[in-house]
């Protein structure tokens, strides 16, 4: 049978090993110009699909798990209340957006009966947003005109 022999690869010296070894901190010194700008790594390519998120009518933020009433009254208020703050604060946003598009400065600004049609509100409704709108954007929302 024949042997093989392994290739024999030439080490440096241990003392020029020892010198391109850096602290923690210190900058290595190349002898290749490195490039001015950042070379930024492509995104790795999904390999699967990530699993969609199950909506169930069973399942509400958990609360048909809690077995103590009390907990779960206070849990189901909380909910109650982030939502109404949540929806409170959209309807503000929905205000602000009305008085902008209707705002006459804009060449092309909306008609009340436009918004209203857009937003399938009535036009009366439409107008007593924008006037919300444009209290909003002044800073007193609570002032009545």
């Amino acid at each position: 049978m024949a042997t093989r022999r392994r290739a024999v690869v030439p080490q440096q010296p241990r003392e020029e090993a020892d010198r391109t070894v850096t602290q923690p901190g210190e900058r290595a010194e190349s002898s290749t110009p490195r490039p001015t700008r950042p070379r930024f790594r492509k995104p790795a390519s999904l390999t699967f699909e990530p699993p969609m998120a199950s909506v169930d009518a069973e399942h509400f933020f958990g609360l048909e798990s809690l077995a103590d009433p009390e907990e779960l009254l206070a849990r189901a208020t909380d909910l109650a209340i982030a939502f109404r703050e949540a929806a409170d604060r959209a309807v503000e946003y929905q205000a602000m957006a009305a008085a902008r598009l209707t705002d006459p400065r804009r060449f092309d600004r909306l008609t009340d009966a436009a918004l209203a049609e857009r937003a399938e509100w009535t036009e009366d409704y439409a107008r007593r947003m924008v006037d919300f709108g444009r209290r909003l954007e002044r800073g007193d929302p609570d002032e009545e005109e």
